[in-house]
């Protein structure tokens, strides 16, 4: 089911008080291990940020790509870039509803292998309208591996990896544990926001957390 982008008022105050409720009692992370982490190629920002993100979509999602293009880039210049917010992608392929998702992931995991998933990410939704609806999307999507500047052959052999199937998997199962049920869906310090939100609801959010972090690291 995809969620459309847009909420009323009352339901983003609600989400807002439980990510604030919940950060009240969580219990900070771990720094992930690059060398072990699954993740390490999906993610942005400084590993001391006080805030981390996991952003759960989907790359055939027309609302995940809106989000992308066109609220992700004000994000990252203003939270990500400078130390405030580290954010994660996990992949959410709804595959019911969205055929050529899984195939997309797949592309996207094994571009991070190569240390290019965010280029990955970006060319996968400026051209989706290209892929999504093709029956065979293999051909287009491993083109991509050109202008994303890594081996085609690499991503080939990565792709046919039973290896990366796994993965794409255990990502959509990390995310419906988490309580996604749509795309995008984003866990932030606890909470869930869902859907394609306008920047000011992010901003509203991000910005409530920060500065109850910011509150407690200054009290006695």
């Amino acid at each position: 089911m995809r969620h459309r982008a847009g909420v009323g008022r009352a339901r983003t105050a609600t989400l807002l008080a439980v990510s604030l409720a919940l950060l009240a009692t969580r219990v900070p992370a771990q720094t992930p291990d690059a060398a072990t982490d699954p993740l390490a190629g999906r993610v942005r920002g400084s590993t001391t940020a006080p805030v981390t993100v996991y952003e759960m979509s989907d790359f055939q999602c027309p609302y995940c790509r809106n989000f992308a293009l066109n609220t992700f880039p004000a994000l990252d210049s203003a939270y990500v870039a400078t130390g405030k917010v580290r954010w994660a992608f996990i992949n959410f392929p709804l595959g019911s509803i969205h055929p050529n998702a899984v195939s997309a992931a797949e592309v996207a995991v094994c571009a991070a292998e190569q240390g290019a998933f965010w280029r990955m990410h970006d060319l996968l939704y400026q051209h989706q309208e290209t892929w999504a609806p093709l029956k065979e999307p293999a051909a287009f999507l491993l083109s991509l591996a050109d202008s994303a500047g890594i081996s085609r052959p690499a991503l080939l052999a990565c792709v046919r990896s039973p290896g990366t199937e796994e993965a794409v998997r255990a990502d959509a199962q990390g995310a419906e544990r988490s309580g996604a049920s749509s795309t995008p869906t984003f866990y932030v310090e606890g909470g869930l926001l869902v859907g394609a939100q306008p920047l000011a609801v992010f901003r509203q959010v991000l910005d409530s957390i920060l500065r109850v972090k910011a509150g407690r690291k200054r009290a006695p």
